[in-house]
């Protein structure tokens, strides 16, 4: 039976209903003063619209951490069904379950990721990285997101997976962004299934023995779970693959584009990552506050209310959507002393774009690994570089919950 909720009360009659226009149109390229309305006038802000489910904003760093563990939070999207996207098919995997069966999904994949696996693969992160470095050695312009972080991101996931050469190409790439793109309309319907059949295919080749000859091979490692023991199902193993090629590759470029960017703008602090001898910890805290400033995940995956939730005097109702908005926190200065400015000696920094709780992100030490061997070999690669158009005319991504540049072209100067 379905529990009910009190009514919502209202806000507080000097507080504005909705943020301004003009920071709600802007809020896709940059949505810092949009989070900054959020936080001071409305930080549980919800959107209404007929004939859709509400969705809640939250905005505060501690509101965000602590729903981040709440159970009255529900991540599985049956509970609102058509709200998130992506090939149907492809949503049983860990990031959309609750309880037992999260549980149990992330225990397949975590002997992947511990953090002393995933140091071992330093040597080639750095190897990949210095390859694709060559091919733009002697070139005028750089794309640092198509000739250098979408391929690096996307060598280091197949590596992992056990996704063979043949299959690592720029084509795959598009195909599984299309599949996140809002908007795509026929064309994402055409990526998912292009998607469907190349996950077929590889767990095909798994089966019929074919494994990578390097790398972790977790593909194979989750085909054996399911035929042997049942641990997970065709559909979870499919949604499984699917999930881990698309946040291993999507978040990490997200990383390095969006960090390379405020490196740009903030050249005194790039400085820190060139001296001849940085101090112990200088590159990974630099990674940290790269992630805080501009972290590549704007709003946490998928949750609903699975109960009613009082926040800030009004109540989220059952069966509404919550999203909580990791840019916003991580610019919070209840948290963070002056937290629009860059400094990549902050300390402490715990900034919430790996999540928080049960649901932190798998791939945590794969992306901070990748973006410490990536800065310091861009920065000293490429010279002297400068964006080739304003950065108020470069294109972002149209993403529900990703934030990352379409490109980031560069010129030498």
């Amino acid at each position: 039976m379905p529990i009910t909720a009190e009514p919502e009360k209202p806000l507080p009659s000097n507080v504005p209903a909705d943020p301004p226009a003009a920071l709600v149109a802007a809020r896709s390229r940059d949505p810092y003063p949009y989070f900054a309305w959020l936080r001071r006038h409305a930080p549980a802000h919800v959107e209404r619209r007929p004939g859709r489910t509400a969705v809640w904003q939250i905005s505060r760093y501690e509101d965000v951490r602590a729903l981040l563990t709440d159970t009255r939070l529900s991540k599985d999207p049956d509970r609102v069904p058509g709200y998130v996207p992506g090939p149907a098919g492809l949503n049983r995997h860990l990031v959309h379950a609750d309880g037992p069966d999260h549980t149990r999904l992330r225990a397949l994949v975590n002997s992947a990721f511990v953090p002393r696996r995933i140091a071992m693969l330093e040597p080639f992160i750095a190897e990949v990285a210095g390859r694709l470095l060559d091919r733009v050695e002697h070139s005028a312009h750089v794309d640092v997101i198509s000739d250098f972080a979408a391929p690096l991101t996307f060598r280091m996931i197949c590596a992992i997976l056990g996704v063979p050469d043949r299959l690592d190409t720029a084509a795959t790439r598009e195909t599984l962004m299309s599949t996140i793109t809002p908007g795509a309309g026929g064309h994402a319907a055409r990526a998912e299934r292009e998607l469907c059949d190349l996950l077929d295919v590889l767990i095909a080749g798994k089966r019929a023995g074919e494994h990578a000859p390097d790398g972790v091979d977790l593909l194979a490692a989750l085909v054996r779970a399911g035929d042997e023991s049942g641990a997970i199902s065709e559909e979870e193993l499919r949604s499984t693959a699917y999930l881990l090629l698309l946040v291993g590759h999507d978040t990490t470029m997200n990383l390095v584009g969006n960090g390379m960017l405020a490196l740009l703008e903030h050249p005194g602090q790039a400085a820190r990552l060139t001296s001849p001898q940085p101090g112990p910890g200088t590159v990974a805290g630099a990674v940290e506050e790269l992630l805080r400033y501009d972290s590549p995940v704007r709003d946490a995956t998928f949750r609903c209310a699975a109960a009613p939730i009082e926040l800030h005097g009004r109540t989220i109702r059952e069966g509404e959507i919550v999203s909580l908005l990791i840019g916003s926190a991580n610019r919070d200065g209840e948290r963070f002393p002056e937290p629009d400015r860059l400094d990549l000696g902050r300390t402490p920094n715990e900034h919430l774009a790996f999540g928080y709780g049960p649901h932190f992100c798998i791939g945590a030490a794969l992306a901070r690994l990748e973006g410490q061997v990536a800065f310091p070999l861009l920065l000293e690669r490429l010279g002297p570089v400068q964006l080739a158009k304003p950065a108020d005319e470069l294109a972002w991504r149209p993403a529900r919950v990703m934030r990352g540049l379409a490109s980031l072209p560069l010129v030498r100067r």
